[in-house]
């Protein structure tokens, strides 16, 4: 019998399947009474990832967070991990979370150490292995000469990074964080994401954080921009950054509130109010500034700058709001 020719195309192996989402959330929902706090929140996270979720006070991130930490059950919605069902708030997915919340869960009279021994013991870690693993992490948070000091007589930076050590004991697949260098300094703020992508790439975490500041969602791999409780954006920083056309023109006024409708009417483009100052997007925006600072009498403007748009500008080009607003109680029954 004569053999039949391969078909083009079909020869070799097939290509390989892409992995499932780590995590993935579809449809999920919670209510304040009759308030709705979420409202179909949808989320993929990549195996691997730093996914950010980004939005200010009152968005909803601290009740998107305690639901994937298992603290509070949706009203609705669904979720999957590695492709599989799974129920919120579960012990299966508890093991395979670590989760640092934004407040303190060290206890202050124990020492470094200490905290992190046992929280792997509260985990079933033997306590040889409890041992190892935070005489390791210890050291990957550049505090194995600290081990033995209490928690009370460390810096704020120490311990966040102290906490961070404390989520990952019990080897998780996943890690949630939740406004992790909140109150930092620039250097520990700095410090804390260089030991999160470190611990990325050597233990193969999934990272989900909650922010509402424009630094710390640059240092995210893909970002879903959360406000009044549903997912209105989401990409990587640079495709939502891109969002803004052009650049943004910043000028600075003692009467900002007025002066925006006049720039506005006078050279038909759009201009807000943030932080007290005008702000204009547009391309070719370098074209605008002298004929902004010729249009008004002097003194009136007492400054026009530009500058590249950030992803606090990118927020209120989605939304219309500003990110460091809090609309928390804005809807308050």
């Amino acid at each position: 019998m004569l053999a039949r020719a391969e078909e083009p195309g079909l020869s070799g192996p097939a290509p390989a399947a892409p992995a499932p989402a780590r995590l993935a959330i579809e449809g999920v929902a919670f209510r304040h009474g009759a308030r709705p706090v979420l409202d179909g929140v949808s989320l993929q996270v990549r195996p691997g990832e730093v996914f950010g979720i980004l939005g200010p006070n009152g968005a909803g991130k601290s009740t998107l967070f305690a639901i994937l930490a298992g603290l509070r059950a949706p009203h609705a919605g669904t979720l999957r991990v590695d492709g599989a069902p799974a129920a919120f708030g579960s012990r299966a997915l508890r093991v395979r979370t670590g989760v640092a919340f934004q407040e303190p869960s060290l206890d202050p009279k124990l020492s470094c150490e200490e905290n992190l021994v046992l929280a792997g013991m509260l985990f079933a870690l033997p306590r040889r292995e409890a041992r190892a693993r935070a005489a390791l992490l210890l050291d990957e948070a550049g505090l194995a000469d600290r081990a033995r000091d209490r928690v009370e007589h460390l810096s704020g930076g120490l311990r966040r990074r102290l906490e961070l050590a404390r989520a990952l004991v019990h080897r998780p697949a996943l890690l949630l964080l939740d406004e992790p260098t909140a109150g930092l300094d620039a250097a520990a703020f700095r410090r804390f994401w260089e030991l999160v992508h470190t611990l990325r790439r050597e233990e193969g975490l999934t990272v989900v954080a909650a922010t509402h500041g424009p630094e710390e969602a640059e240092r995210c791999d893909r970002l879903a921009v959360l406000a009044r409780g549903r997912v209105v954006a989401e990409g990587t920083p640079e495709a939502l950054r891109a969002r803004v056309p052009g650049d943004v023109v910043e000028v600075e006024a003692d009467d900002a509130e007025r002066l925006a409708p006049e720039i506005a009417a006078r050279f038909g483009v759009p201009a807000v109010v943030a932080h007290g100052r005008v702000l204009v997007e547009r391309a070719r925006a370098h074209e605008l500034v002298p004929r902004l600072v010729e249009a008004f009498p002097g003194g009136r403007l007492r400054s026009v700058s530009l500058r590249r748009p950030t992803l606090a500008d990118a927020f209120l080009h989605v939304t219309g709001e500003e990110l460091d607003r809090d609309t928390s109680r804005e809807d308050a029954p």
